[in-house]
């Protein structure tokens, strides 16, 4: 999962212990979330947009996909015209913090692991928030952490 540390970091998960994922507004990731993701599984959070991107640590799925209640707040930023709360169009879950790594795994570094050739926000013109790791890549990634 991909945030910008001046809209959300790692520090502030850690901090808050866990958080509502909201205001994704990719189809591809509210899949991602909504029909990928299962109650205690692990989540690398990535720093993006920032001097140094990469991974800085660990979360954990901690809730079941939900409607995203950002998408019902007229004039928000996140706001859906089209949803409505029988049917709404957006989800979310809730993530937690897990653990920290020692080192934050970089962007360049996770170009260089042969490994991780496959990793999907490696791929020209990936601008997804969300993305799935297979079991290899996430011990890969937590391993070059620490």
């Amino acid at each position: 999962m991909k945030s910008e540390p001046d809209v959300f970091s790692f520090d502030q998960l850690r901090k808050r212990r866990k958080e509502p994922w909201s205001g994704v507004r990719n189809y591809q990731a509210r899949n991602f979330m909504r029909d990928g993701m299962s109650v205690g599984d692990p989540v690398l959070f990535y720093h993006s947009s920032c001097a140094e991107p990469g991974v800085q640590g660990l979360g954990k799925v901690a809730s079941k996909a939900y409607p995203d209640p950002t998408q019902f707040e007229r004039g928000g930023e996140y706001f859906e015209p089209k949803a409505t709360r029988e049917k709404p169009v957006w989800w979310l879950v809730d993530i937690a913090w897990a653990a920290d790594f020692a080192r934050p795994v970089t962007l360049e570094m996770l170009r260089k692991d042969k490994r991780l050739a496959d990793l999907l926000i490696l791929r020209p013109g990936n601008r997804l928030s969300i993305t799935p790791v297979t079991a290899a890549e996430l011990r890969t990634i937590a391993g070059l952490g620490g």
